[in-house]
């Protein structure tokens, strides 16, 4: 015979509101619901900027520590399918070089220029991209490296870039949820 009891909260380890929460992975599901909270957004931009930077930085990094490490990038890879890179000088003679082309052949098969000199990838998804994992990883450009940028100071200088991007990557969609309700931010019914 089963014989189910019933426990008063105190008698459970943890309450229910402290369990850590499950990041949300699905794409399309970020991309929804980033599509109906635009102008929560908005709001929430507001008040991100009504705090110190140094505050926002600190809450910012320590729930990137631990949101990051829930999120494997390599089952995803929505940013080298969806981002344009900016390519500096010195990236492009590292990578022509370790791919073991002229700088001039790289240029042409990887690269567009603006006519301020500005170079940036010229495919989208990247053409180093397979199976979501860059084939030449420990020779990625900065902008690859830096992605998502939540572990970099400047949190609130950069937070348009960082909304804009938040309907395309799980890591700033889950850290800007969570630092809504860190804030007690009061979210759209």
């Amino acid at each position: 015979m089963l014989i189910l009891a019933i426990l008063p909260p105190s008698a459970y380890l943890y309450r229910i509101n402290t369990l850590q929460k499950q990041p949300i992975l699905d794409l399309q599901q970020i991309a929804i619901l980033a599509a109906e909270r635009l102008e929560e957004n908005d709001r929430f931009a507001r008040q991100v900027k009504a705090n110190s930077a140094d505050q926002m930085d600190a809450v910012v990094h320590r729930l990137n520590k631990n949101i990051e490490r829930q999120i494997d990038c390599t089952l995803c890879g929505n940013c080298c399918r969806s981002l344009m890179i900016n390519v500096s000088e010195l990236e492009a003679d590292n990578l022509s070089s370790h791919l073991q082309v002229s700088r001039a052949s790289f240029d042409d098969t990887y690269l567009e220029k603006g006519s301020n000199g500005m170079m940036l990838m010229n495919a989208i998804p990247c053409t180093f991209l397979e199976a979501n994992r860059c084939n030449v990883y420990e020779h990625r450009f900065e902008g690859c490296r830096e992605f998502p940028a939540m572990h970099l100071p400047g949190f609130s200088k950069r937070l348009f870039t960082t909304l804009m991007h938040y309907g395309r990557c799980p890591i700033i969609f889950n850290i800007v949820e969570e630092m809504k309700d860190e804030m007690g931010f009061e979210r759209e019914v």
